[in-house]
């Protein structure tokens, strides 16, 4: 018979069944890590009013909500401190009683190894200009002076039980400084997941409120152009070279062409990190009745997924194995 197609690639999609046979890209718990902040001198949590479902956690609720994602098989989770009070050198990061380093404790407490306990390695939450690094006299950010603070900041998160720090300044040569730190003091073991290619994004709006950030002017001496793709890949090939164990694409989906050119020229594990305001538009935007909010929520992290991020950082991360059953 002729005039039929000699070819049917809709077979391959007439059943949910069939097409779970063939699906090319996967969502596993192991490879999704739940970022969470723990706020110093809460009692309960605070709810974060841009990032409905996501909560400034007090130390006990940040233990429970260890305790889940060990439970789900998530395959870690990011800390983030967020401390009463601030200062110009955010000297509360070094504190081995801050906020942060007392979580990462906490956590370590809870789960021991049977999940990551990664931590956020950066001043920006510490300081009270809310820069990332220590200023000049100028008012500019110190390069060089800022990585000597993170230097002490990653070996005080190795001490708190940290199994992996995430420097996330974009400082020259943050890499190269927190690994011969670690070193230094016998840390051999704990990790490096550099946010590589981090960008000045208009996507982190929810997360100053997250972690009540008190920034001053911005962050695009540091932070990556937008309109700039070589430069993620010189700044990927850099943090591997200083030592980085797992590089970083940040933000996720605005920044999806970045994941396959970095996971082609590495041989380490490339995350990518969804980030607040990835968050809360799919929220906003389901809240309304825009949009069917479960089916754009796993939409997205396979988009990341088929792009090339082993890792993906996701508010969403216990939500997906518990609520969508990947």
């Amino acid at each position: 018979m002729t005039g039929f197609p000699a070819h049917r690639p809709r077979r391959l999609r007439s059943s949910p069944a069939m097409r779970r046979l063939v699906a090319e890209t996967s969502v596993e718990p192991r490879q999704l890590v739940l970022p969470m902040f723990v706020a110093e001198g809460l009692t309960e949590p605070r709810p974060i009013s841009s990032m409905p479902g996501v909560v400034q956690h007090s130390r006990e609720s940040a233990r429970h909500a260890v305790r889940e994602a060990a439970a789900l098989g998530l395959g870690g989770v990011m800390l983030f401190g967020v401390p009463e009070h601030k200062d110009p050198t955010g000297s509360g990061a070094l504190d081995p009683d801050g906020i942060l380093n007392v979580a990462i404790a906490d956590a370590r407490e809870e789960v021991g190894d049977d999940l990551l306990v990664m931590s956020d390695l950066c001043l920006d939450e510490f300081t009270d200009h809310g820069h990332c690094g220590v200023l000049d006299d100028a008012g500019r950010v110190d390069n060089d002076a800022t990585l000597e603070l993170y230097a002490r900041m990653g070996v005080a998160q190795a001490r708190a039980g940290a199994h992996l720090v995430g420097p996330s300044g974009m400082m020259d040569g943050q890499v190269a400084a927190v690994r011969s730190a670690l070193d230094a003091e016998s840390h051999q073991d704990v990790a490096i997941l550099a946010y590589a290619a981090k960008y000045a994004s208009a996507f982190y709006g929810p997360f100053r409120e997250a972690v009540d950030s008190s920034l001053q002017g911005d962050r695009r001496t540091y932070q990556q152009d937008p309109a700039n793709r070589r430069e993620a890949l010189r700044e990927a090939l850099l943090d591997v070279q200083e030592g980085a164990d797992i590089a970083m694409v940040k933000p996720a989906m605005g920044y999806l062409d970045l994941l396959p050119l970095v996971r082609d020229h590495v041989t380490v594990p490339v995350a990518a990190y969804q980030v607040s305001g990835e968050y809360a538009m799919v929220e906003a935007a389901a809240e309304r009745g825009w949009i069917d909010r479960d089916r754009a929520i796993a939409e997205s992290i396979t988009s990341i997924r088929r792009a090339g991020a082993d890792i993906v950082l996701t508010y969403w991360a216990a939500e997906l194995v518990e609520q969508l059953l990947i």
